[in-house]
């Protein structure tokens, strides 16, 4: 009996040094500046020492997340670079160019589970798959318009649009967040409600800005890169808001 607890307590003790050993620790500046520059969504858990709170959570956290890229950093020089003053977890994302901080003093708890939810919902890349999670961090974001796909994924079309939106997104880096909008999921179909669309219409592109609370829809036609590119510039030159303008004053006119 003695054997097999000696035997339980290494193996929770080796298990925890695996789980340690196995996120990269970021010694310098260039180091986390690469760290950061080799995914479109990093995190590091900026962490003074191994007791300090939330350090085991974020282990247990990071090893729940393994598609996200994470690393642990202690150096001050570090912390420095990117306005660190306390224990902190951060997420780097390129595609909105921010970075979402988690300040663990001022966190009123700190679990595994919590560290999970505030991972995915931050989790938002170059194209972003809608979900209600991931559109906490979408409407979150300093970027407040959403170029929107909105397709059926088990349509035999669905793939090559995927990857014309994936090629197009980084263009627009800073300016414009790209999101799937799964047409098969029922929990989006207010999302299809929204811009006037039902399941048969798809796939559709459109446009939604956050801050005026609007929405365009490209018009019905091929889904080409040069379409979609000619339709995110007029958003952006500020032409479909002139068309909307003018459209709400004729219909007006008519009253």
């Amino acid at each position: 009996m003695m054997f097999l607890i000696v035997f339980s307590l290494l193996t929770v003790c080796v298990t925890a040094e695996d789980q340690e050993s196995a996120i990269l620790r970021l010694k310098d500046v260039p180091a986390a500046e690469a760290f950061i520059d080799s995914a479109e969504v990093a995190v590091i858990g900026f962490f003074e020492t191994e007791a300090a709170q939330g350090y085991k959570d974020f282990l247990a956290a990071a090893k729940q997340m393994e598609a996200l890229p994470v690393a642990l950093c202690s150096e001050k020089e570090v912390w420095a670079k990117y306005g660190i003053a306390t224990d902190t977890i951060s997420i780097f994302r390129k595609a909105d160019l921010h970075q979402e901080n988690l300040n663990l003093s001022e966190a009123k708890k700190v679990d595994t589970d919590g560290l999970v939810r505030f991972m995915t919902m931050n989790n938002v890349r170059y194209v972003t798959e809608y979900s209600q999670a991931s559109a906490v961090g979408l409407f979150q974001s300093e970027v407040k318009t959403h170029l929107l796909l909105l397709a059926d994924r088990g349509r035999a079309d669905s793939d090559p649009l995927q990857q014309l939106f994936r090629d197009l997104a980084p263009k627009y880096t800073g300016k414009m967040l790209f999101v799937l909008v799964n047409g098969k999921e029922k929990s989006n179909a207010r999302v299809l409600e929204y811009f006037g669309l039902k399941s048969r219409d798809l796939p559709r592109i459109g446009i939604y800005d956050g801050t005026l609370d609007k929405k365009w829809l490209m018009p019905v036609g091929d889904i080409t890169t040069e379409r979609v590119q000619n339709f995110c510039d007029s958003f952006l030159d500020g032409e479909l808001q002139k068309q909307k303008e003018a459209e709400t004053a004729e219909d007006k006119t008519e009253l």
